[in-house]
């Protein structure tokens, strides 16, 4: 698939940027992110089932320094969701100038380093600085995508989130977004 990278990063912090204030992504920033990009480019984007597995698959550890506009910028935070602890992960977009948009207790910007002061929920750890994953790497893999029919972007990304970490069987894998 070809990329405009510039056109799918403005693209997609323009979305981000008008999800500011929201809580429907509250413990859902992975999915607020690829929204950013699937939503506002008409795609689809095979990553991890969360943050830290995302940054793992990114390669995210190998890039450290100011994030560039349209990374995925990662850090490692634990604590418990859906009835499991585990390093889940946050994770946000680079919109540069050192800048993270990023769904926490609300959608909201922050300097990439300061998210590491961030009080996060009873029982969870302080996220800590990961890396980030350029959009390139990001894209790699994705396909074209119609989400009209997926209505609400916050509330399929909740349905997504509860399938995939709900006790019980676990569904047919598949990329969820």
């Amino acid at each position: 698939m070809e990329h405009d990278w510039q056109e799918r990063v403005a693209n997609a912090i323009g979305w981000a940027r008008g999800h500011l204030g929201s809580t429907a992504y509250a413990s859902r920033c992975l999915a607020f992110v690829e929204d950013a990009y699937e939503r506002a480019n008409a795609l689809e984007l095979f990553g991890g089932d969360f943050a830290a597995e995302s940054a793992e698959s990114y390669g995210a550890r190998e890039q450290t320094g100011e994030p560039p506009a349209g990374a995925f910028v990662f850090y490692d935070t634990s604590g418990e969701l859906l009835g499991r602890r585990r390093n889940w992960g946050h994770v946000g977009l680079g919109i540069g100038g050192g800048q993270v948009v990023h769904a926490w207790d609300r959608v909201r910007i922050d300097p990439y380093l300061a998210i590491a002061e961030l009080a996060g929920p009873p029982g969870w750890d302080a996220p800590r600085w990961a890396g980030w994953a350029p959009v390139e790497r990001v894209l790699r893999g994705c396909r074209p995508r119609d989400w009209t029919p997926e209505g609400d972007a916050a509330g399929a990304a909740e349905r997504a989130q509860a399938a995939r970490f709900a006790p019980g069987p676990r569904p047919a894998a598949g990329p969820v977004a």
